[in-house]
C-alpha cells in the first residue's frame, strides 16, 4: 500500500522579500512528510517567483535546491520538478511549478511521455527549468488571452503529468485560475470574474479529457481562486445595515461603499473598497472552520458531473496576514475563501475514499503567506 502526499501552495508571498518565511514555509512541510510518511508526494505551486518575478525569481532556484538537499528529503531519492521560470516569454509564462519527490522503497513507478505516449522509469533527481513548452514528459499551457480580454496579460494557466504507480495509471494537474481584480466589481450580481474562471476551467477539463490519450483518473489541484458569492455574503453579513456608497471625482464610479449599523452609533460594519474588504469581525471567517459560509461557495458547481471534492473542514485558505505574528488572522484585502482546492474525477475519488483520506491545510496557526498550502493525504491499495 502506497501513501500519497498532495500539496498545493500558491508560493508568491515566499519570494516578496518578507524575512523568515520561506523557512516558517519549509517547517510546515518538513513536519508534514515526518507525520505521514508519505511514499510519493506532489506539490505544486503557484505564483514562483513572486509578485515582482523578474526579482524574486531568483530566489527559485535556491529555493528548491534547499528542499533537494534538505537531510529531510533524503529518503526521497528521485525527483522530477519542472519550474515555468521563463517571464520574458509572455505568451507562455505561468509562473506555476510542479515538483515530484519520490520514496527510495519505492519501485514500480513511471512517468508518462505525452510525445511518444509510452511510460518511462523515473530515474535521479532532476530540474527542469527552461525549454518547457517543448518537454515531452508535460502539458504545459497558458490560458489564450481572449479567456479575460480586459487584462493586458496574464500567468495563468496549467501543467499536466501522468504517472503509473503500481498498476494505478493517474494524471496529476497544477492549475492557476484568474483572480478578483475588484471587490465593488465582485460585489456587483452578475461579476464577470466567475465567468472567466469557468471559462478556463471548462478549457482545462476539456483538454484532459479530450480523445488524445488515454482517459484515466485525475487530480486537479492548485490555486482556482473561486471565491464565495460576495453579493450574498455582504447581505448575510451586514443585514439590515444602511448602505453609504461614496463616489470618485469621476462620475458614475464607485471608490467606497461603508455598511452601517442602523442607529445613532453607525458602527461600520464592513468597508468595501476595490482592494479592501474590512468586516469589523474575523471571526465569523475561523468558527467552525467557516462552515456558515460553504452555502455561498458555488462557483465549482457547474461542474459536478466532472469533478469531486472531499469534504471540506478547514477555514478559509486566502487571504491571510502576511505579517509574521499573526499566523491566523485574514488581511483586510478580499473576502476569505476556499481559493486553494483539490478535486477529482469520479473515478479518482472513488479510489482516494477508500484510501483512508486527511484534505487539510499546513501551518494553521502560523504565517505561511496570504495563501495557506492544501494538503490531501490518502493510500493507494498495492
Amino acid at each position: 500500500m502506497e501513501a500519497l502526499l498532495l500539496v498545493t501552495a500558491n508560493v508568491g508571498s515566499l519570494f516578496d522579500g518578507l524575512e523568515g518565511l520561506q523557512t516558517i514555509w519549509l517547517q510546515e512541510f518538513y513536519e508534514a512528510v515526518a507525520k505521514y510518511k508519505p511514499h510519493f508526494i506532489a506539490v505544486h505551486c503557484q505564483e514562483i517567483g513572486g509578485k515582482d518575478y523578474e526579482t524574486g525569481m531568483a530566489q527559485v532556484d535556491p529555493f528548491v535546491e534547499s528542499i533537494l538537499s534538505s537531510k529531510e528529503m533524503q529518503e526521497y531519492n528521485r525527483v522530477c520538478v519542472y519550474l515555468d521560470q521563463t517571464f520574458t516569454a509572455h505568451t507562455c509564462f505561468t509562473a506555476l511549478g510542479s515538483m515530484y519527490f519520490l520514496h527510495q522503497s519505492v519501485h514500480n513507478i513511471y512517468q508518462f511521455d505525452f510525445e511518444v505516449q509510452e511510460f518511462k522509469e523515473v530515474v535521479g533527481k532532476v530540474v527542469h527549468s527552461t525549454h518547457l513548452d517543448t518537454n515531452s514528459m508535460i502539458e504545459k499551457e497558458r490560458f489564450p488571452q481572449d479567456f479575460w480580454p480586459e487584462f493586458k496579460w496574464s500567468r495563468k494557466g496549467y501543467i499536466r503529468t501522468r504517472w503509473r504507480l503500481q498498476d494505478q495509471v493517474f494524471d496529476l494537474v497544477n492549475v492557476h485560475l484568474f483572480h478578483d481584480a475588484s471587490n465593488l466589481v465582485a460585489w456587483r450580481c452578475p461579476s464577470v470574474f466567475p465567468g472567466n474562471r469557468r471559462r478556463a476551467l471548462g478549457h482545462v477539463l476539456s483538454r484532459i479529457t479530450n480523445s488524445c490519450y488515454k482517459k484515466v483518473p485525475f487530480l486537479i489541484f492548485g490555486d482556482f481562486n473561486v471565491r464565495l458569492d460576495t453579493q450574498r455574503v455582504v447581505e448575510t453579513l451586514c443585514s439590515p445595515a444602511t448602505v453609504q456608497t461614496i463616489p470618485t471625482n469621476d462620475a458614475g464610479d464607485v471608490k467606497k461603499v461603508l455598511f452601517q449599523e442602523k442607529g445613532k452609533d453607525h458602527k461600520v460594519l464592513l468597508r468595501l473598497e476595490s482592494k479592501t474588504f474590512d468586516y469589523f469581525d474575523q471571526d465569523v471567517f475561523r468558527e467552525n472552520n467557516g462552515k456558515a459560509l460553504l452555502e455561498f461557495d458555488r462557483e465549482l458547481a457547474t461542474f459536478t458531473d466532472e469533478i469531486c471534492e472531499l469534504d471540506i473542514h478547514f477555514p478559509p485558505s486566502y487571504p491571510y496576514s502576511e505579517v509574521n505574528t499573526e499566523g491566523t488572522l485574514y488581511a483586510n484585502t478580499r473576502c476569505p475563501a476556499w481559493c486553494d482546492r483539490i478535486l477529482m474525477s469520479p473515478s479518482a475519488i472513488e479510489l482516494v475514499v477508500k484510501g483512508r483520506p486527511v484534505y487539510d491545510v499546513m501551518g494553521p496557526a502560523v504565517c505561511m503567506g496570504d495563501h495557506k498550502p492544501v494538503y490531501l493525504f490518502f493510500h493507494i491499495p498495492a
